[in-house]
């Protein structure tokens, strides 16, 4: 029977995260940096068949949730029999994924014949342009597709995220209206300063409408020049953003809420009883009479650290118990040599230095496509 394990301060952690890969096909500005992260040797990566071992040790020890992440996991050719191998996997009951949607047409039906159970949808805009920009290599028509596989093929809920940055002034209202006539689940999540060490600029100016306005410079860092002035406004440079540009979802609810209501579509109402499986920490609210839900994420803001439950595995083989914290176990070595109890001491370890809360940060050692979000 698999154990339930706690973390020091009573969490159940019953949720893997792991980064199957590093690697991209867009270079969206907040994730990584324009070239790309640094190619590792194929030695330094875990194997979907490392990776599956380690789900099989976990699940003994509470694990029942697991969400494939990367960088982008549909750019990776195992990502299909490893799904296979972690459906077979005794007392895992839910596999999910985050994709930014582009090879999710050609892909879904093989992924839900895996075992594959849903999908998250990155998307940050749908002006395309600034899509371009966020993305550096992609297009919307992209994400949109992947929308629209994720719906055909059944998977089930259908999230879309949206990470919200004050000044890149995003179309959030035409976003959560993704969510009036399909069950579709928008998501909009507080910006996180994940990957970034640069100095961040505190004193950047606010234009008429209050949004912050970058500040001139750019730092010696990989985001440095990150796209181009467009129709949206303003060229998009991570470094220079700072405090102001987390939007915290109480603002961000009400401002969707007051255009919903200017545009005759209503106000956002809370919703208990439809919030979609694996809601996780989103709080959860809806427009009136519509097929989905439009969420909020407040990682900033409020911390939900008391109901964190989960730890993630990267895809070089080390096990991090919170996001914002630079602390990892590495774990390749002991599941290379065979050792499974070695494994199993590894993420026991993990699990007990799991912090009870992370405190406020500028920045982690790794990219947000290096940790799997």
């Amino acid at each position: 029977m698999p154990r339930e394990l706690h973390d020091g301060f009573g969490r159940s952690i019953n949720y893997l995260r792991i980064s199957v890969t590093d690697k991209c096909n867009f270079r969206c500005v907040y994730c990584m940096p324009e070239q790309g992260v640094p190619a590792r040797a194929h030695g330094e990566l875990l194997t979907a068949e490392e990776i599956a071992h380690f789900v099989r040790l976990v699940a003994k020890e509470g694990i029942t949730r697991v969400r494939l992440t990367g960088g982008e996991p549909l750019v990776s050719h195992r990502i299909v029999p490893l799904i296979e191998e972690i459906r077979a996997i005794p007392g895992i009951e839910d596999i999910s994924l985050t994709t930014n949607g582009a090879l999710l047409p050609r892909l879904a039906p093989a992924l839900r014949d895996a075992g594959l159970n849903r999908v998250n949808i990155s998307l940050d805009t749908l002006n395309p342009e600034r899509f371009a920009q966020i993305t550096r290599l992609g297009r919307v028509e992209q994400a949109l597709a992947g929308i629209d596989a994720a719906l055909e093929y059944g998977f089930e809920p259908v999230k879309v995220n949206t990470v919200v940055v004050r000044r890149m002034r995003q179309d959030v209202l035409e976003l959560a209206r993704l969510s009036l006539n399909r069950p579709v689940h928008v998501r909009f999540i507080e910006y996180m300063p994940i990957g970034s060490s640069a100095q961040k600029a505190s004193d950047g100016a606010q234009d008429a409408s209050g949004a912050a306005s970058a500040p001139s410079g750019c730092s010696a860092s990989p985001h440095c020049g990150a796209g181009t002035a467009g129709a949206t406004g303003g060229a998009l440079n991570p470094d220079l953003w700072d405090a102001s540009d987390v939007v915290p979802s109480d603002e961000l609810r009400e401002h969707i809420s007051s255009l919903g209501l200017a545009a005759g579509i209503g106000a956002l109402a809370p919703v208990d009883e439809s919030a979609p499986f694996g809601a996780g920490p989103a709080r959860y609210w809806a427009f009136p009479n519509a097929a989905g839900t439009v969420g909020f994420i407040s990682a900033m803001s409020n911390h939900f650290c008391s109901a964190c439950n989960r730890l993630r595995l990267t895809a070089d083989g080390a096990i991090r118990p919170c996001l914002f914290s630079d602390a990892e176990s590495r774990v390749r070595e002991a599941l290379r040599s065979g050792d499974d109890e070695a494994v199993i001491a590894t993420y026991r370890d993990a699990l007990a230095h799991k912090p009870q809360q992370h405190d406020h940060i500028d920045g982690t050692l790794r990219f947000m496509s290096q940790i799997g979000g």
